[in-house]
């Protein structure tokens, strides 16, 4: 909020210098806001009394669009990518498939790997299980598993994430 929009009847002020000019009834604090031709921005509104900063408001919000537009760009976006396998699948196959996986975690996303049972492939689910970990095992120098292979409808699901420097 700013100048004519601030409700409160009294308000602790700080000029443009950051020096503290105490808590002023509104009046006041808007006056000496207008005399330097500037405006009373209400900076934290849950305090007792609310804070009210003289500054340039154009300016202010320019440099919280900078802020929030350099923080967007430096958070890592991870994204994740799925492996999918079969319960009876070849050991080349598997190799194949490894390859694409760690291609992925040294780009630094999450692997989902599924392998969905399919008619009497449900008789054989433990066999399906020992081919996700072997596929984890084989993968166990740049990933860790975050979720174990577990049964979620007609498939098996589980989740990789790269190593970081302190898991290594």
């Amino acid at each position: 909020m700013i100048n004519e929009e601030i409700r409160d009847a009294e308000v602790r002020v700080i000029d443009e210098t950051g020096t503290m000019l105490g808590v002023l009834p509104i009046e006041e604090a808007l006056s000496i806001a207008e005399e330097k031709n500037l405006d009373l921005v209400n900076v934290s509104p849950n305090a007792n009394p609310p804070v009210c900063k003289i500054l340039d408001y154009g300016k202010y919000r320019y440099e919280i669009q900078k802020r929030e537009k350099d923080a967007k760009k430096r958070q890592k976006v991870t994204e994740v990518k799925e492996v999918r396998l079969s319960t009876f699948i070849e050991e080349h196959d598997i190799q194949v498939k490894a390859k694409n996986a760690s291609k992925f975690l040294q780009e630094g996303n999450r692997v989902k790997v599924s392998l969905r049972l399919r008619g009497r492939e449900r008789d054989y689910a433990n066999h399906a299980i020992e081919v996700m970990n072997d596929f984890a095992e084989s993968l166990s120098d740049i990933c860790i598993v975050d979720k174990k292979p577990k049964f979620e409808g007609r498939g098996i699901n589980m989740f990789l994430s790269p190593k970081s420097d302190k898991d290594k």
